[in-house]
């Protein structure tokens, strides 16, 4: 028997149409896919209150990256992934998730309390801008035909 290929699933500033979107597409090939992929990451499925990154083959990101915090796990994420994918235009664009790295120094100086008591970052980063990737997904929400042929690439249909 062939290994399933580890699959993790993260999101991070956005306001998750992609998640939305592979969860719909998740029903319709669900069979296809059972044998071929294990989710080893995806809170969208079950809560995952340990901070542990599992290894894994693949991993998709969804998301613009606005803390120290959230860079941190990326990294992790990186360390623990063969290949990592950036889903959607936050992930590989930063936008519409940045629109604040656009702001004027009095909107800024505004919103100042919001980022210290947040731990947010000056600035809001696209993915690529913290971590190599090596394929990425555009659109708001996703382009579900990018992604499912990624998916065919990577499971081998």
């Amino acid at each position: 028997m062939v290994d399933k290929i580890k699959v993790g699933w993260f999101s991070f500033t956005c306001c998750e149409d992609n998640t939305i979107i592979f969860t719909e597409l998740l029903n319709k090939n669900y069979k296809q896919w059972l044998s071929k992929i294990e989710f080893v990451h995806a809170r969208i499925f079950r809560k995952d209150d340990t901070k542990e990154i599992k290894p894994m083959d693949i991993a998709f990101i969804e998301g613009a990256i606005s803390s120290n915090i959230q860079e941190d796990k990326l990294k992790r994420i990186r360390e623990k992934t063969k290949i990592l994918i950036a889903i959607g235009s936050c992930a590989v664009l930063g936008s519409p998730s940045n629109q604040r790295n656009f702001f004027s120094r009095e909107n800024l100086d505004e919103i100042k309390p919001i980022l210290d008591r947040f731990q947010y970052k000056e600035k809001v980063l696209k993915v690529s801008d913290v971590v190599k990737v090596d394929e990425s997904v555009p659109g708001c929400p996703m382009s579900e035909t990018a992604f499912l042929q990624l998916m065919n690439k990577y499971i081998n249909i």
